[in-house]
């Protein structure tokens, strides 16, 4: 049996942006993708904590030290400047390797994103 579980997680960050016009998606710091290990391309659940809103997209990587935190396309409706975010992805593993896996859980400045 497979299970999902948790395997990133960057816990409240501050929205930096929201570009309606772009094609889609989650551009992040590169900084907090690789404190998170979430890599480029990879499926992200995001979770507004101003509005409740919870939806999906992927990551793109933003500026590293920028603080970037930037929803694209459609996502961009779902957020405002300034609101606090979590960004979540998950692993697929086998049941017995799900009980001992330690996911990549991260707690940036949620004033200007930085890892302190």
């Amino acid at each position: 049996m497979q299970i999902q579980v948790l395997k990133s997680k960057i816990h409240r960050v501050k929205v930096t942006g929201a570009d309606l016009n772009y094609i889609g998606s989650i551009t992040i710091d590169e900084n907090l993708l690789e404190a998170s290990n979430i890599i480029e391309g990879e499926k992200v659940s995001i979770v507004n904590i101003n509005n409740g809103e919870r939806f999906e997209t992927y990551a793109i990587k933003g500026q590293r030290n920028s603080g970037e935190i930037t929803l694209n396309g459609p996502a961009a409706r779902k957020v405002q400047r300034d609101d606090i975010i979590i960004i979540i992805s998950y692993a697929t593993l086998d049941f017995e390797e799900a009980k001992t896996f330690q996911p990549w859980i991260i707690f940036p400045n949620e004033n200007d994103n930085s890892l302190t």
